[in-house]
């Protein structure tokens, strides 16, 4: 069964036209994930629309509701499997998307390919995007460079290219030397799914292949356990059950929990996992839970559950590093949107602005700066409207990174990176 396989978060990032829609599709349609008669019927459809070549791109668009027929493909669609991995794609159209998967608590990508047009090179949004993909915790990227049929496949073009990626990269971490760059042609197939005969020049692995050389995300066993609630079940005979995934450390029978910001603890009396009891659970596993001393009303989602010894972090404020994604006006010192951070979504409200940093070097631009707008990165200070759990990144990455979302749409994404803790009182 394929579920076997490990699992890993895939976002696909770049400038806007560049392709990202397009190598996307093609690589669902590479991997058996999108079957041929459905490229073919969106191939007619984009042709009769006047939007040729588009057909790949639809495979993703057609999940976005601004599709003029409203045709839905399963979400299903949006997985696809290789020879060592399964990948659940992030399709990321500017920024909205980028983020909606950390949202939707599929937790963090794991990994990104970046698509970078061979005729452009990079642009204002690759910068932008290499840096949002650093600040949200992705350490492994592969970069696309795309479109190589319109530069006629052209290795001094892709060398030229590469360089400016290289230096992009290493501004903020990432280390070239370690990067594959793939010459890709997303809209012929050209070094998706294996090496072509139009760029004999180029020596390395095709994109399909090349993702396997990603390293399957860590379990973070060593980690105090971190378990966010997703939902609590009353069963009758057996008492309060709450479910949720674990994201650190191990959860054991018999051990003494504590949950936060509810203040309640507990003892673990079974763990259950697929309807089958188990007798610990590690992360990445979703579970159901008995714990004695602890009644249907007293935990809700959002709470997490960790040791007693070593309870979750409950914050009376926090500092965070910022992106700002997209805002209509600015944001300013009192401004209360809603925070995403694992299974919580709390109002918390901006009570300080420290620092208006450069995106693309992380340095310090403006001390003390009176509003941030969109493509602003900053350092803050959030206070939460009512107790929530949020962990320093550093430590515990898997609780520390948030989205800020308001008006139906994401304003900014980032990660806490130290935390003033409120005393709970037993």
């Amino acid at each position: 069964m394929a579920s076997d396989k490990p699992h890993m978060n895939l976002a696909v990032i770049g400038h806007i036209d560049h392709g990202k829609s397009t190598t996307v599709g093609r690589m669902m349609f590479e991997t058996g994930a999108v079957p041929a008669h459905i490229i073919e019927g969106y191939r007619k459809e984009a042709e009769t629309k006047g939007k040729a070549t588009f057909e790949f791109a639809w495979v993703m668009d057609s999940l976005k509701e601004e599709r003029e027929r409203g045709i839905t493909i399963d979400i299903a669609h949006k997985r696809f499997d290789t020879a060592k991995f399964y990948f659940t794609v992030v399709d990321c159209p500017g920024h909205r998307d980028f983020v909606k998967n950390m949202i939707t608590g599929a937790s963090q990508a794991d990994a990104a390919v970046l698509v970078v047009a061979a005729p452009d090179g990079p642009m204002e949004q690759t910068k932008e995007h290499v840096f949002l993909a650093r600040t949200l915790g992705i350490t492994q990227i592969i970069i696309a460079i795309n479109k190589m049929d319109v530069v006629k496949y052209d290795e001094k073009r892709f060398n030229e290219v590469k360089t400016e990626m290289s230096n992009l990269i290493k501004m903020v971490g990432y280390k070239p030397e370690e990067t594959p760059f793939i010459p890709i042609s997303s809209m012929t197939g050209v070094n998706i799914k294996a090496n072509s005969p139009e760029t004999p020049w180029y020596k390395g692995l095709p994109l399909i292949t090349a993702l396997d050389s990603f390293k399957e995300p860590a379990k973070p066993t060593d980690k105090p356990l971190r378990l966010p609630i997703q939902d609590s079940y009353s069963i009758s005979g057996i008492g309060t059950v709450p479910v949720g995934r674990v994201e650190t450390g191990i959860m054991k029978k018999g051990m003494k929990v504590s949950f936060m910001p509810a203040n309640k603890d507990g003892e673990i009396k079974s763990i259950e996992m697929h309807h089958e009891e188990i007798p610990q659970a590690v992360p990445g596993d979703n579970v159901g839970f008995n714990v004695r001393g602890i009644g249907k009303g007293d935990i809700r989602r959002g709470d997490v559950c960790g040791p007693a010894e070593a309870p979750p972090t409950v914050a009376d404020e926090f500092t965070a590093q910022i992106v700002v994604l997209q805002h209509p006006s600015a944001l300013t010192v009192g401004y209360t949107p809603v925070f995403h951070c694992h299974t919580t979504q709390t109002a918390c409200t901006f009570i300080e602005l420290k620092k208006k940093l450069d995106p693309r070097t992380g340095e310090t631009k403006e001390e003390n700066p009176t509003f941030l707008k969109s493509g602003d990165a900053a350092i803050v200070v959030i206070k939460p409207t009512k107790p929530m759990v949020i962990e320093n990144v550093k430590e515990l990455p898997q609780l520390g990174r948030f989205a800020v979302r308001d008006m139906g749409s994401t304003i900014a994404a980032g990660m806490c990176i130290a935390i003033q803790p409120k005393q709970m009182l037993k």
